[in-house]
């Protein structure tokens, strides 16, 4: 798949394999580990609803049609994590002002998570909805459960209007993540997906694009004659 083609779903392979003359299908196993371009995972999670106070049921019906956030942290009245959550829920009304829905998981309950909001002074203030998963299913679907602990790695997906993976970020616990670049990540996947441009390393709105969709046979071993490494790295 070439970097100038449009975001499709890559189907799941069937391959088929012979044993004593008898023919079997058998599911192929997948190109990688990663979610990227495939159909997110769908899920139903009992979630606390900071901005209501109230507990809820969300699933990824609700997120149908919409470009999406799934955020996974470890775990509550931790240290890095109230970090991360705070963070995303200061960029919250950018996010939203962009059609962007986020959704915040960890293996805690949806009890631990009312706790959590109410005590730490970082989430004062939040806006989001967390999801409960305590039985892993959730976090398992998205390959961040870590089995031997009981929580699931910082993993953090994009998930386009039809459904599909187009990021991901996976780190182990101990470092957080920057959601400038992540919100940054947004708009260039939304504006990749509205123009049919590519966004260079370092796209931010206003920035110059590679306009493959126009001049892709131009284009072509002279990127250099549209673009400057110093236009990229400013």
């Amino acid at each position: 798949m070439a970097c100038d083609t449009a975001v499709e779903a890559i189907e799941e392979v069937q391959e088929v394999s012979q044993d004593n003359n008898k023919t079997t299908k058998q599911e192929g196993e997948k190109m990688s580990s990663s979610l990227v371009l495939r159909k997110a995972p769908e899920f139903k999670m009992d979630a606390y609803d900071s901005k209501t106070g109230h507990y809820i049921t969300v699933n990824s019906e609700d997120y149908r049609g919409k470009w999406t956030v799934v955020c996974f942290y470890p775990a509550d009245f931790t240290f890095v994590c109230p970090t991360e959550i705070a963070a995303m829920n200061a960029k919250y009304d950018e996010f939203q002002d962009l059609g962007v829905e986020i959704l915040a998981v960890s293996t805690d309950t949806k009890f631990s998570h009312k706790r959590f909001v109410e005590t730490e002074p970082l989430l004062k203030g939040l806006k989001l909805t967390i999801g409960a998963d305590p039985t892993g299913t959730v976090s398992r679907a998205f390959g961040v459960m870590i089995e031997e602990e009981g929580i699931a790695l910082r993993g953090r997906f994009l998930i386009n209007p039809e459904g599909v993976v187009v990021a991901q970020e996976v780190q182990a616990p101990s470092v957080g993540r920057n959601v400038n670049e992540f919100l940054r990540q947004v708009k260039a996947w939304q504006h990749a997906t509205k123009t049919g441009e590519v966004c260079p390393a370092g796209w931010t709105p206003g920035s110059k694009t590679l306009p493959v969709n126009t001049d892709v046979e131009q284009m072509t071993g002279r990127v250099g004659d549209y673009i400057t490494i110093e236009e990229i790295m400013s």
